[in-house]
């Protein structure tokens, strides 16, 4: 069987839209900052977001995973990645998460040590689609079918964080971060 390389580059291109709400949201944050920090702290602001954005880019773009007879190399945008072989490689699932923008599909292993990790660039969301997704995770679960012998996979107990939806936890954060910010001003008072 042939390697399969599955690129960060070839799959998030930002479109003009998404181009057009950033440049929105720089523009919103740049006029708040000028009117309350002045023009050094609007430079400094300024900057911190272009830094971020722009670091944030990158890393999506050089994130990437290579799938072939060493095993499943998993590298999110720093350095050569990492080579998980094949006799660490317990599982391999889909992980989907619902939010307001949709559903969000990600390949990702399960290793001996009960470790996860997702597979950079094999993804589907209503944001970036990828039609051929279920074929490409068929091909990657064929290696490891080929690679492995049947008697070391398991499927892994489904943890708290599988259970809990990013709105969910977001739900629980806010209401934990709005009772420490009560108690504190409770306490200075």
């Amino acid at each position: 069987m042939h390697e399969l390389i599955f690129r960060g580059k070839d799959r998030y291109r930002p479109s003009w839209w998404h181009i057009a709400i950033l440049g929105v949201g720089v523009a919103v944050e740049g006029a708040a900052a000028a009117a309350e920090l002045g023009a050094v702290g609007f430079y400094w602001l300024l900057g911190g977001t272009v830094v971020i954005v722009g670091l944030c880019l990158l890393l999506a773009l050089r994130s990437w995973t290579t799938v072939g007879a060493a095993g499943i190399t998993i590298c999110w945008g720093f350095g050569r990645g990492r080579t998980h072989p094949w006799h660490e490689v317990r599982w391999i699932d889909v992980r989907e998460t619902k939010a307001e923008y949709g559903v969000a599909r990600m390949a990702r292993i399960t290793l001996a040590d009960g470790r996860r990790r997702s597979l950079p660039g094999l993804m589907h969301s209503d944001t970036y689609p990828r039609p051929d997704f279920d074929v490409d995770f068929q091909r990657v679960v064929n290696w490891w079918e080929l690679s492995t012998d049947q008697a070391v996979r398991f499927q892994p107990p489904r943890r708290l964080r599988d259970r809990l939806s990013p709105t969910a936890l977001g739900v629980i954060l806010g209401i934990l971060i709005s009772v420490v910010v009560i108690a504190i001003a409770v306490v200075q008072s």
